[in-house]
């Protein structure tokens, strides 16, 4: 099994081609797999996540970020074509999800937190594909393993707490 190539969808100003290409960059070998993996980012606005996030977790109120992945039970796992043929997109990517983020949230959370609108935007997506990847944050030891995940995704790109 290899180190998987990523592949990211985004054709959104508020994330830049630029840093599109440093995160996959980023994410290559994170997960292994015989096919390169692809997630889609899509940025919304205040009603849209809160549709969303009522329509699909039954909470109605905005939320940063959203995770829709299409694969179960992967988490750390090996990821093998012939497991998901069903899920390989037009390129020939294994398609593991969409990631949603209401960009009005994000901008209040860097103020609030005391840090720039780019390192909340890559540290909202880099949870979203975690999630896409099949990490959660429902027990105390899952949220330290996710976190860690993500902390070595972000200092790969060179942003720190």
């Amino acid at each position: 099994m290899r180190k998987s190539a990523f592949k990211i969808y985004c054709d959104d100003e508020a994330f830049p081609e630029s840093n599109v290409l440093a995160l996959e960059e980023a994410m290559f070998g994170f997960a292994a797999s015989d096919i390169p993996l692809a997630v889609e980012f899509v940025f919304v606005d205040e009603a849209e996540i809160r549709r969303l996030n009522n329509e699909t977790r039954q909470t109605d109120k905005v939320t940063d970020v959203l995770s829709y992945p299409t694969l179960e039970d992967i988490k750390g796992k090996p990821l093998k074509k012939r497991e998901h043929p069903l899920d390989i997109d037009e390129e020939g990517n294994l398609f593991l999800g969409s990631v949603a983020v209401c960009v009005k949230r994000a901008e209040e959370q860097a103020e609030e937190y005391g840090h720039s609108l780019e390192r909340e935007l890559h540290y909202l997506l880099v949870h979203g594909i975690m999630h896409c990847l099949g990490y959660d944050h429902m027990t105390e030891e899952e949220k330290a393993e996710m976190r860690e995940k993500e902390e070595r995704i972000l200092s790969k790109l060179g942003i720190t707490r």
